[in-house]
């Protein structure tokens, strides 16, 4: 984590591609495991969890809302969950569907690929000031 106020969108993007990162690894498990008897896909939500967050700082500016953020990444930290535990469609209670992993890789794929270039792109902009 860097701690200045230069840094506030960089380290909340990180956080966000890291749960981005955690999250396709998940989605690549499921899929190894589409052929595992009882297994059940795992899944994150980062999105539930900065909007949560974001929300507890309700009538401020978002550069001071990603501000107060920067003060406990930690609540930024996903978790894994199973997703729907107790339900399957199929005979041997495996709830993974091929189409629906790969579709939620590719959007995945897609999100992590755009917070990288977010953060390489702060990062040259701040290079841009400095010279």
């Amino acid at each position: 984590m860097i701690t200045t106020n230069a840094f506030d969108y960089i380290n909340v993007l990180d956080k966000a591609a890291d749960a981005s990162w955690k999250r396709e690894n998940l989605l690549t498990n499921n899929l190894a495991n589409v052929d595992t008897p009882g297994y059940k896909r795992a899944d994150l939500d980062f999105t539930s969890v900065l909007e949560r967050e974001l929300k507890t700082f309700k009538y401020l500016p978002l550069d001071k809302k990603v501000r107060s953020l920067n003060q406990d990444l930690g609540a930024l930290d996903v978790e894994p969950y199973t997703d729907s535990a107790n339900y399957s469609y199929r005979l041997d209670r495996n709830n993974v569907d091929v189409d629906t992993e790969n579709v939620e890789l590719a959007s995945e794929q897609l999100r992590y690929e755009m917070l990288t270039t977010a953060i390489n792109e702060d990062f040259s902009r701040m290079k841009l000031v400095l010279k």
